[in-house]
């Protein structure tokens, strides 16, 4: 027999094609007996990337889902690995160092033995700490190599980066493939180079199906000698993840190798779980474009492993970019004219941007500028006009040395913005948070966990572990499943010819919490916009429920008191809305233009609204309720009074869907024109909205929190 190839399970990696959810840790734990039954392999990569952002998604522990997944591979002598993203550990933006290192010491304490790190920059400053904490808690430490492909990245490129690890003590080398697109005779190129400088090093290849390259690159990186391929499993093998393990043994078998036998009575129970847990939940959210290969992510090398999230993004902006097309005379674009525009964009911008290999974070911060441009472009604006806080740090060389030059509108950019260029060591520019988190921890009486691993948690994803402690979370992500899992029925209700008989109806006075409910009832099946005769044809007005990835909250105003709802729809004229942690089952009875009955619970209520200078009046039962919702969107063609300046000049929207994440300013306060107001979270990047010239807050229209679709009107000015 020939040369020894060993597999490894990339299960955690599998689900990235849905672009948010992987299993859970009930079903994690039913899975990994049959997997370590399998017998072909003998590694498994179990956390990492954000395995632990989507637990707390879901309202469970990660650290508990960590041990509990790792645990059956230990007993079966299986080694784990995670991945993480060296100077920005296992979330998008960079993390101080001490978390860092707490995060070695956690993940060897619940069972990760080996800590696959990557810079998205192949900056090997960035390599450096991650492999000394790695060693540090007794980790096995995998340097990782980010592979892309341009004339910048050779093979001689990468061996830099190579001698730098091996000199600061790394173990093993792997070849992250992300996009698949690393060309088969360069990668075995470059394992043989590896390999013979360094024989004692362990090599590992990772590469994604997408663009079709990856079983010829697995044939070559194991004819160069590489010890451990990555593999997946059918029903989420091939399309945007990687090869399936049958098929990649049966070729190096024939090529000679001695490679594991599989168990195939394990395969196929493994298999039928998969597809089970696709059942249940995830595969509402498996977008059926990326089950496919694709060539078309050959130029854009975009990895296959964003290709979830990127569907989920095109589809929230779809609609806006089709909105300015149309207004402006042009053809409306369909989602695979529109993808392809993103890809040459892409394309077009990477070289741009110093040509940083496309892998997370960085992926996403050349992703979403592309997509911004391409929204900018429809609307008539020029390129670049957005950059969001991450993607500047990136270009400022705050989170490494980029492998190319960038080009010099961005230097203009940066000049014109007050920008400057940072030159240092990268962690260097993030302080020590530590002791702040433990102090809070503390104060707020949360134990930090076995191991310091909920202190780790809370400092590592600050903004998820509030809400998973909360219960936020928990109770959002119900709603969205209950939603998914509905009937898809359209949101209009037709009008019945006879009116209910309202004698039975209940005479008490209704509650606030009754009066939303049947607000949203009649806008979600109703035109606000037909209640008001005076808002001009030209104005694009109209209704955004928070579809966007299914993410079902809204806030609504009633008496001036702000209240967060979560709902979901049943069926048709049926929803559940979540106010104040209570559950109304509600039931549209009759609806016409400024009047309907509708149920909750056993109460039946007829109410009647109207358009008003504040919002909308409604009346139940004699009570008066004014109300609003802060989704109702005004296009900005909209004229300011007194031919002053477009409400375009005195309006911050929103460039996308997403979610408020800070709020800078408060009404009355004073701006200059650049200054930051907002902050929308979207995409995975935290876009700053600025003011456009020097003014005063005269609303704000949106709380920390908020889900915000495309064009949403965030805040207003005035002189």
């Amino acid at each position: 027999m020939g040369k020894k190839i060993q597999f490894s399970l990339i299960y955690r990696d599998m689900w990235q094609s849905s672009g948010k959810y992987q299993p859970r840790v009930d079903q994690l734990k039913k899975i990994a007996p049959v997997i370590a039954e399998m017998g072909c392999f003998s590694r498994v990569e179990t956390n990492g990337g954000a395995f632990e952002q989507v637990n707390l998604l879901y309202g469970e522990n990660p650290n508990q889902a960590v041990r509990e997944w790792t645990k059956p591979f230990n007993e079966a002598g299986i080694q784990t690995h995670m991945l993480e993203r060296a100077l920005n550990g296992i979330r998008m933006f960079p993390v101080p160092a001490d978390v860092r290192r707490l995060m070695y010491k956690v993940k060897k304490a619940q069972g990760v033995d080996i800590a696959r790190s990557f810079c998205g920059l192949n900056d090997h400053r960035n390599l450096e700490l991650s492999i000394k904490y790695a060693k540090e808690a007794g980790m096995i430490s995998q340097a990782t190599l980010s592979i892309t492909h341009s004339n910048l990245h050779t093979v001689e490129y990468y061996m830099g980066v190579v001698d730098k690890a091996v000199e600061y003590g790394t173990d093993e080398i792997c070849l992250k493939d992300m996009a698949g697109v690393g060309r088969p005779a360069t990668l075995g190129k470059l394992v043989k180079a590896i390999k013979t400088k360094y024989p004692h090093i362990i090599v590992q290849y990772h590469g994604h199906s997408g663009p079709g390259f990856a079983v010829a690159s697995m044939l070559e990186v194991a004819r160069a000698g590489a010890d451990y391929l990555d593999c997946a499993m059918e029903p989420l093998s091939w399309g945007m993840v990687h090869p399936d393990v049958i098929t990649i043994r049966h070729m190096l078998l024939d090529d000679g190798f001695d490679v594991p036998d599989i168990n195939m009575n394990a395969y196929m129970e493994a298999r039928a779980l998969t597809q089970e847990f696709i059942d249940d939940f995830l595969g509402h959210f498996i977008d059926q474009k990326n089950r496919y290969l694709s060539s078309l992510m050959v130029d854009s090398g975009l990895p296959g492993g964003m290709m979830g999230s990127l569907m989920a993004d095109l589809k929230g902006v779809h609609q806006g970019i089709n909105m300015s097309l149309s207004s402006a005379g042009k053809p409306e674009l369909s989602e695979d004219e529109l993808l392809v525009k993103l890809f040459d964009e892409v394309t077009y911008i990477w070289p741009l941007m110093g040509y940083p290999p496309l892998v997370t974070p960085f992926s996403q911060y050349v992703k979403n500028t592309a997509l911004v441009n391409v929204m900018n472009l429809a609307m008539g604006k020029g390129r670049f006009a957005q950059i969001d806080p991450n993607t500047w740090d990136m270009l400022l060389g705050k989170a490494g040395n980029l492998p190319g030059k960038i080009d010099p509108i961005f230097v203009k950019l940066a000049k014109e913005q007050g920008k400057e260029f940072y030159t240092g060591v990268p962690q260097d520019a993030y302080p020590d948070v530590l002791d702040k988190y433990r102090k809070e921890m503390k104060d707020n009486g949360w134990d930090t966990g076995l191991d310091d691993e909920e202190l780790f948690e809370f400092a590592m994803h600050e903004t998820q572990y509030r809400d998973y402690k909360s219960g936020v979370a928990k109770e959002r992500f119900e709603a969205e499943i209950a939603n998914v899992k509905s009937p898809k029925t359209t949101v209009a209700v037709n009008l019945v010819n006879q009116k209910p008989n309202r004698s039975s109806y209940t005479k008490k006075e209704p509650e606030t919490n009754a009066a939303i409910a049947g607000f949203l009832l009649y806008g979600f099946n109703k035109r606000l916009i037909d209640l008001n005769p005076y808002w001009p044809e030209k104005q694009n007005i109209y209704n955004a429920i928070g579809r966007w990835r299914n993410v079902n909250s809204i806030a609504v105003e009633c008496n001036n008191e702000r209240k967060d709802v979560v709902y979901r729809k049943l069926r048709d004229k049926e929803f559940t809305f979540i106010i104040d942690h209570n559950d109304l089952e509600t039931k549209l009875l009759y609806i016409e233009n400024g009047e309907f009955d509708f149920q909750i619970g056993k109460d039946q209520y007829f109410a009647k609204i109207s358009h008003s200078t504040e919002g909308f009046e409604m009346i139940i039962n004699g009570k008066k309720f004014l109300l609003k919702r802060q989704d109702i969107l005004v296009d900005e063609e909209q004229q300011g009074e007194g031919g002053g300046n477009s409400a375009g000049e005195n309006i911050i929207k929103s460039p996308m869907p997403g979610k408020v994440f800070k709020l800078l300013v408060e009404e009355g306060q004073k701006v200059n024109k650049g200054d930051s107001l907002i902050v929308v979270e979207a995409m995975k990047m935290e876009n700053s909205l600025n003011a456009t010239k020097d003014s005063v807050v005269k609303k704000v229209n949106v709380a920390v929190g908020d889900m915000v679709e495309i064009t949403t009107v965030l805040i207003e000015l005035e002189e």
